[in-house]
């Protein structure tokens, strides 16, 4: 039984989903899918496109609703939750999205600041020095705050995003490919400032990336799905579910193909 108030309780998971279905039409995302993530864990979810990773992250916080299963959130059920409630809820959320979603006719300031003024009774004098010490922890400097996001890099967008996430000191943060896009030392910048919020917060993190190098390194436990067209009946939607250290030992091709990097049998359902 899950709890109606998480607040009493730490050792219960953060997240856990039970035996959810996401359909769109006729097309089965999200099959008897189970997964429970403690709190304070960092997760890394891999797999090969159209497995399901975004639609998973975005039912983990009631953005998408399954048609079967359960979703808790702290101890909530999501579904049994009101809008008023679920926005109560994701204000302990932070979304970094994978192209960063600035609003493009905002300064980087008032992107930041955007979900302060929004969700937090303030004092509007107080919330500049707040903007600024969130850029500062992602290595910004003060200037940028009069900035479009058009005049920034991908790299320093990325930076804004993980900002305005942090800006509410969320108990889970959620990102969706964080370095897509990125050059390799950009990309390792966004993996270490991942390592520095876990370690300077007391948050869990879920990250949903293709990039190994960064599964491996920010990950506490990696999960790879699979697309549920290529299941056996019965077969689970989780082919590993493990630390990165397990990951070169697992016999299943699937999970070695994607690791390497392999097109192997990938190819000739491709190409016919």
């Amino acid at each position: 039984m899950m709890l109606t108030d998480s607040s009493t309780d730490v050792n219960q998971p953060l997240l856990h989903l039970q035996h959810i279905r996401v359909r769109f039409g006729s097309y089965t995302v999200l099959r008897d899918f189970t997964l429970e993530i403690p709190r304070g864990q960092t997760l890394a979810i891999i797999g090969e496109s159209g497995c399901g990773k975004t639609v998973l992250l975005k039912s983990m916080i009631g953005l998408v609703r399954p048609e079967q299963g359960k979703v808790w959130f702290n101890g909530l059920e999501l579904q049994q939750l009101n809008e008023q409630e679920l926005t109560r809820e994701r204000i302990k959320i932070g979304f970094v999205f994978q192209q960063a979603a600035l609003f493009d006719s905002m300064t980087i300031g008032q992107n930041v600041a955007f979900p302060l003024r929004h969700h937090v009774r303030m004092n509007a004098a107080e919330i500049p020095s707040h903007v600024v010490d969130r850029l500062a922890e992602v290595g910004l400097p003060s200037h940028v705050v009069l900035k479009k996001p058009v005049e920034l890099s991908g790299g320093m967008r990325k930076r804004v995003g993980l900002a305005r996430a942090l800006i509410l000191d969320p108990e889970l943060v959620l990102y969706d490919e964080p370095t897509t896009g990125l050059d390799p030392i950009m990309s390792d910048v966004i993996n270490e400032l991942i390592i520095r919020t876990r370690s300077r917060y007391t948050v869990t993190s879920v990250v949903v990336t293709h990039d190994m190098r960064t599964a491996r390194k920010v990950a506490d436990r990696i999960v790879m799905l699979t697309p549920v067209d290529q299941l056996k009946d019965g077969e689970s939607q989780i082919i590993f579910d493990g630390p990165p250290s397990e990951l070169e030992r697992i016999q299943d091709p699937r999970v070695g193909q994607f690791v390497r990097g392999e097109a192997g049998s990938r190819l000739t359902e491709v190409l016919h």
